[in-house]
C-alpha cells in the first residue's frame, strides 16, 4: 500500500528538504508516499551536472540538488511525480522504478493515441525525438525520492536557457503542444493508475 498526496504548488527547496526528512526518518513500518506537485519556475542542478550546461539562468533560481542527472526546469504547468519508496521492502530495483515511471509516461500517452519511446542514454519520455518527461532519482537508505516530471502546459522558453539534461541540441515539448486537451487532475489520475500498476502496488484508502 502506497499513500498518495496531491500538495499543489510548493517551493522546490523546502519540498526537497522534506523529501530528505522523510526518507532520513522513516523506519521500516513506515508507509510509502507518491507526491504529486509542481512547483514555481526554477533550474535544477543533479549532483554531477556541469555548470556549463546551465546557459543564461537570467532571474530563475538555481538549485544544486542530490538527484541523478543534469540540468533541467521546473515550473507552473509541469507534474511531479515523487514516489518515496522502500524499494529493498517493495522488492524494486532502481532500474524497474526508472522504467515503472517511463512507462507511465508512455502508457498515457498511448491512451491518447501519441507515440513515445524512452532512452537508455538519457532517462525519460521522448515524442519525435522531443522530451516530454525526464527522470531524475536519488536512492539514500534503500529508499527513493525525487522523480519524474512531465510537461502538461508549461512554458517551454525556459528550456531555451539551459541544454536540458547535457544535451545542447535536444529539444522540449508538452502535452499541450502535442494535442492533449485532457485537465491536470484526469493526467494525474491515469499516470497514478499506470505508475503503481506498474510497480505493483496498490493506493492506500482515503
Amino acid at each position: 500500500m502506497i499513500v498518495v498526496r496531491a500538495l499543489g504548488r510548493q517551493d522546490y527547496e523546502p519540498l526537497w528538504r522534506n523529501m530528505q526528512r522523510f526518507t532520513d526518518e522513516r523506519d521500516s513500518d513506515s508507509a510509502d508516499e507518491l507526491w504529486f506537485t509542481e512547483h514555481p519556475p526554477v533550474f535544477t542542478l543533479g549532483l554531477n551536472a556541469s555548470r556549463e550546461h546551465l546557459l543564461s539562468p537570467g532571474d530563475i533560481p538555481v538549485v544544486q540538488v542530490d538527484r541523478g542527472g543534469q540540468v533541467t526546469y521546473h515550473g507552473p504547468g509541469q507534474l511531479m511525480i515523487y514516489p518515496l519508496i522502500d524499494l529493498k521492502r517493495a522488492k524494486i530495483g532502481v532500474r524497474e522504478l526508472v522504467t515503472g515511471l517511463e512507462r507511465c509516461a508512455i502508457d498515457l500517452l498511448a491512451g491518447l493515441g501519441i507515440d513515445s519511446v524512452a532512452r537508455k542514454d538519457a532517462p525519460g519520455v521522448y515524442v519525435d525525438h522531443k522530451k516530454v518527461a525526464s527522470v531524475g532519482l536519488r536512492i539514500r537508505r534503500g529508499a527513493s525520492y525525487h522523480g519524474m516530471a512531465l510537461n502538461i502546459d508549461v512554458d517551454l522558453e525556459p528550456f531555451t536557457h539551459i541544454n536540458p539534461c547535457g544535451f545542447s541540441d535536444l529539444e522540449v515539448t508538452d502535452l499541450r503542444a502535442l494535442g492533449v486537451t485532457l485537465a491536470p487532475a484526469e493526467i494525474q489520475t491515469r499516470v497514478q493508475d499506470h505508475l503503481l500498476g506498474h510497480l505493483g502496488l496498490h493506493p492506500m484508502p482515503d
